[in-house]
């Protein structure tokens, strides 16, 4: 089954072995018709969900993720294409970018009629851990990564990210939907092949529900847009900033908690990916590559870092939160990691070893190659 989408790209559906779904984001004409050779496997069951009475935030527990592949060798790769000495996860011979249902899920869509436990401190009822959890390939390359790819494929992946969104909001069960890439072995990568996922979650993760209470109470003092009001601020200040175009900006926040934390934003006020224009949409992919190519250069050598878009919750305060994508590196320095020591981790209280004013700086004077 295929469909048009944005930006000159065609979605194909197709059926893997055991039942889950692939899709192709193609701009160029294709014929997807290859079949998933493998024998069909059992599909892992739903997790638990479990309230931390301590905070009221839930805790997903998939026990059966333990078994998952842990960064094999590139010949044997299960994100690259199909070979016939390889069959992956991906059937075909070569793609452009790919999203496939996760084979090893944290969260699963729930069977029959499924509703999030009540919170009731100690005595709530364990839940089931619903949701859906993709993975999306961005090249067929197993060494490339996402600052390599050109700008017309980072459209397509932009696209898919679009699609996936506006696809999975409507699923009752979702309330919250997160795409993320985590790079490097040091952020716990377990494929090295580019790639990144995506979460739906059934309920509101405890980071948006803490941002989402903060902006709901300053809209009903100020009768403001929290996150407009710091974006205008960081534009006006000028020192953080690290690139910018007619729609983006990027910049090092004013509280960053890591020393290399990078937030691009669009200028126009959306409350998640699907709500970008074309004219915006466009204006992504090479900000997005430069701010990349910045990180890697500040050292360079490949930074660790994990890059995940903030949307706003499917059902609730989209007029409260906004779109942006958030990149932290782990890294400090040559050699020098940021571990989430016994303040950080304990407490939840960040102590930063570089000022933002001046990582800023850092990633502005990279010259680009």
């Amino acid at each position: 089954m295929s469909s048009k989408l944005g930006a000159g790209v065609t979605r194909t559906d197709r059926p893997l072995a055991d039942g889950r779904t692939i899709r192709y984001y193609d701009t160029r004409e294709q014929v997807r018709a290859a079949a998933d050779k493998r024998e069909k496997a059992e599909q892992p069951g739903i997790g638990e969900l479990r309230l931390d009475p301590l905070v009221n935030e839930w805790v997903a527990m998939a026990s059966h993720r333990q078994g998952r592949v842990f960064l094999p060798p590139k010949e044997l790769c299960p994100l690259c294409p199909s070979t016939s000495e390889n069959l992956t996860e991906v059937p075909e011979e070569d793609f452009e970018v790919v999203v496939f249902d996760n084979k090893s899920p944290s969260l699963r869509p729930p069977v029959g009629d499924w509703a999030l436990p009540d919170m009731a401190g100690p005595d709530t009822d364990t839940g089931s851990a619903a949701g859906k959890c993709e993975v999306i390939c961005f090249t067929a390359d197993h060494g490339q990564s996402f600052k390599d790819l050109s700008t017309e494929r980072i459209r397509v992946l932009l696209e898919a990210w679009i699609d996936r969104t506006r696809e999975l909001s409507q699923e009752k069960f979702i309330q919250h939907i997160t795409p993320f890439e985590n790079r490097g072995e040091e952020v716990g990568v377990t494929l090295a092949h580019p790639h990144g996922q995506i979460y739906a979650y059934s309920y509101i993760p405890p980071k948006v529900a803490r941002m989402l209470e903060v902006a709901k109470k300053h809209k009903e003092r100020t009768g403001k847009v929290l996150f407009d009001e710091i974006v205008a601020r960081e534009i006006k200040d000028e020192e953080r900033i690290v690139a910018e175009n007619k729609h983006w900006v990027a910049y090092v926040p004013y509280a960053a908690r890591y020393s290399f934390e990078i937030h691009l934003a669009p200028k126009v006020s959306v409350a998640d990916l699907s709500e970008l224009t074309p004219e915006v949409a466009d204006a992504y992919p090479s900000i997005a590559k430069e701010v990349l190519q910045r990180l890697d250069g500040v050292f360079d050598i490949p930074m660790a870092y994990i890059a995940a878009w903030h949307q706003a919750p499917v059902r609730e305060g989209r007029d409260l939160l906004r779109l942006h994508w958030q990149i932290t590196s782990v890294r400090r320095a040559p050699g020098k990691l940021k571990y989430l020591a016994g303040s950080e981790s304990s407490m939840g209280a960040f102590i930063m070893d570089l000022r933002p004013e001046q990582s800023a700086a850092q990633l502005r004077e990279v010259k680009l190659k």
